[in-house]
């Protein structure tokens, strides 16, 4: 018996997907109120990977199943894995990796839905600053928001390249402020999600380095629908609802975005509808993989999962045991949505 089988006990092969988690709140779930207050906070400020919760809202999905729903804005993937762990929303989006370490060290949360298959994480610079790859980032700066996952995978992507996680200067910088400081050479190198990419390539041309994630043999699960712990136990028909509306209005959006950015367009100001139609492009390459395109869109494959927490591990102080089974799950997704091929 490997490992994995360990994890995911009478499961033998390495791309079986999670069947479930154990315990009550499986068992016995509670029937959802009409019109249940629930609040879903944002990896970050809204964008296209946002429009199918815009627009489910929109349509009426969620109320028509008893959840009235609040979407707030986030601060990266740790501020709105703290919030949910916390109980300050019963819902969020974290990256997987930062939700899989904040668990292991104490914080009250699962996974119950992945958006991004693939990691959307990339480092971008200009290669007139005179860096050519990762392996010039020393003596660099770095900038991006406090809160932002790269930043706190940070040390899993230095030692996977060869350089000391601590040979670079991190600096502050919002979201909105990243290509305005790699213009300007306030900073040398910033993060940002692929979904970005087109945007930098057209303010920057040739000049733009890029270095994905996926690219440099580290593509943990990206975004992921998370759910605060005492409420998943008390809530499992109503997250089972929320989860399944979301992968309806995720497959009309694949289907035709447009109605999704009119929706999240309608509720956001500051948004170009171009940009955030190249930014959906993107998107559907990070949702896309065998497990979402064979079991379901928004399904785990329970070995990149533990290869997730053992990159967690190897990388990162204060990891406590988690098991895999109880963090995440595939029991709440509806198997007839699938991910199309490509």
């Amino acid at each position: 018996m490997t490992s994995r089988d360990k994890i995911f006990p009478g499961k033998p092969s390495r791309r079986i997907v999670i069947a479930g988690l154990a315990g009550s709140a499986l068992m016995a779930p509670r029937l959802a109120r009409a019109s249940e207050k629930v609040n879903l906070v944002l990896n970050w400020t809204p964008t296209a990977d946002h429009a199918p919760y815009y627009f489910a809202k929109a349509e009426g999905w969620y109320e028509k199943e008893g959840i009235d729903l609040t979407i707030e804005a986030g601060r990266g993937s740790g501020a709105s894995a703290q919030r949910v762990a916390a109980g300050g929303a019963q819902l969020g989006i974290a990256d997987m990796a930062t939700a899989l370490l904040a668990r292991s060290r104490g914080s009250n949360l699962s996974a119950v839905m992945v958006v991004y298959a693939n990691s959307p994480q990339g480092f971008y610079w200009l290669k007139s600053s005179g860096i050519t790859g990762p392996k010039d980032f020393p003596g660099r700066s770095i900038g991006n928001p406090p809160g932002d996952a790269s930043r706190l995978m940070w040390p899993a992507f230095a030692r996977k390249v060869g350089i000391d996680p601590a040979s670079v200067r991190f600096v502050n910088v919002s979201p909105q402020a990243k290509i305005q400081a790699l213009r300007s050479k306030a900073i040398d190198i910033t993060s940002d999600f692929y979904n970005e990419h087109d945007l930098k390539v057209r303010e920057f041309g040739a000049d733009l380095g890029f270095a994905p994630w996926r690219e440099m043999g580290l593509n943990p699960y990206g975004n992921s629908i998370i759910v605060n712990g005492d409420y998943l136990a008390r809530n499992a028909e109503t997250v089972a609802k929320f989860v399944r509306v979301s992968q309806r209005a995720f497959r009309a959006c694949v289907g035709d975005i447009g109605p999704g950015l009119k929706a999240l367009m309608g509720a956001v100001s500051g948004l170009d509808e171009s940009n955030q139609r190249d930014q959906w492009k993107r998107i559907l390459e990070l949702m896309r993989d065998p497990t979402t395109t064979s079991v379901a869109l928004g399904a785990l494959d329970a070995g990149r999962l533990k290869d997730d927490y053992d990159l967690v591990k190897a990388f990162f102080e204060n990891v406590g045991e988690v098991d895999l089974s109880k963090f995440a799950t595939n029991s709440f997704l509806d198997t007839s949505i699938k991910m199309p091929a490509a």
